[in-house]
């Protein structure tokens, strides 16, 4: 709770220093003079609102999107030994992680993956492929369900969906600063909104967004190996290695959908700029890592 207050303090903190900075740097008197009626305060306001309710919204909706996107079956009574063992083992894990007991889940796909998502620390969910229980042995999926557990522990999916909101908010409010200067200030728009504000303002949120993304696939990689770490206390160091060299074996690529991908155990690969869009750093990295946080 004390970390979300903070993050929170943190963004209002940098949407009032942004409205200030604009009125220093005479943004404001420079459009007024070009005859544009933009209330900076209450278009921060406006930004801050959708963009910190689109990021919420498609959290709190996190786990009903993952059932439904990928049909994952919650296990309500262990139908098997397997069932029973993936249970028992989420249970332990979130007893040691000091967590509620997330819901366990099972979905059909062939690639060796894993996922945990909710809006709760101790109501969320994980969930494995019926490839991956195909492809490791219980030791090598043990330390994928930690590496999930660690990842709810860790608060990550309310993390993520908090650095999503401010980065929604500034792509929402810059985009429109952008496309009023260009319809008032060039096009000579008296009145209203021209033409020039609505294109303007939709490519600048296309090309802001993307630039924004930046940002988060980077901190989704940090938190990677943070979930690999705490994986490794949860299993045992040898296990997570175990299980992401097993997962470098794996010729299939993640078929996780676009809103799940981050939330996996495996990511898409990429080299040089297509890197800096990577939900996951490269698995020989985390690999190293974890054997360079044991010597």
């Amino acid at each position: 709770m004390k970390r979300i207050l903070l993050f929170l303090a943190t963004n209002i903190a940098i949407l009032i220093v942004l409205s200030i900075t604009l009125r220093l740097l005479g943004v404001e008197s420079i459009l007024d003079e070009q005859g544009v009626d933009l209330d900076l305060n209450a278009l921060l306001v406006f930004a801050a609102v959708f963009g910190f309710g689109g990021s919420f919204l498609s959290l709190a909706m996190s786990k009903w999107t993952a059932k439904r996107f990928t049909g994952a079956r919650v296990i309500e009574s262990p139908a098997n030994e397997t069932e029973n063992w993936l249970v028992n083992t989420v249970r332990r894990q979130a007893q040691m992680a000091g967590i509620g007991m997330p819901e366990v889940a099972i979905y059909d796909a062939p690639d060796v993956n894993a996922f945990a998502t909710g809006m709760r620390r101790d109501k969320a969910l994980v969930a494995v492929s019926t490839g991956l229980l195909h492809a490791m042995n219980r030791d090598e999926a043990e330390a994928v369900l930690a590496h999930e557990v660690s990842h709810v522990a860790n608060g990550d999916m309310i993390t993520l969906a908090l650095i999503q909101g401010v980065i929604n908010t500034f792509v929402i409010f810059l985009s429109r600063v952008i496309g009023h200067f260009v319809d008032r200030v060039i096009f000579k728009t008296e009145r209203g909104y021209g033409p020039a504000f609505w294109i303007t303002t939709i490519i600048a949120e296309l090309l802001l967004a993307v630039l924004a993304s930046i940002i988060v696939m980077w901190f989704s990689r940090k938190r990677e190996f943070r979930a690999d770490a705490g994986g490794a206390q949860l299993a045992g160091r040898e296990k997570m290695i175990a299980a992401l060299e097993k997962l470098k074996q794996s010729v299939k690529q993640p078929h996780l959908p676009d809103q799940l991908a981050a939330f996996g155990i495996s990511g898409s690969f990429g080299q040089g700029v297509k890197r800096l869009f990577m939900s996951h750093p490269p698995l020989d990295e985390r690999i190293a890592a974890l054997r360079a946080a044991g010597k």
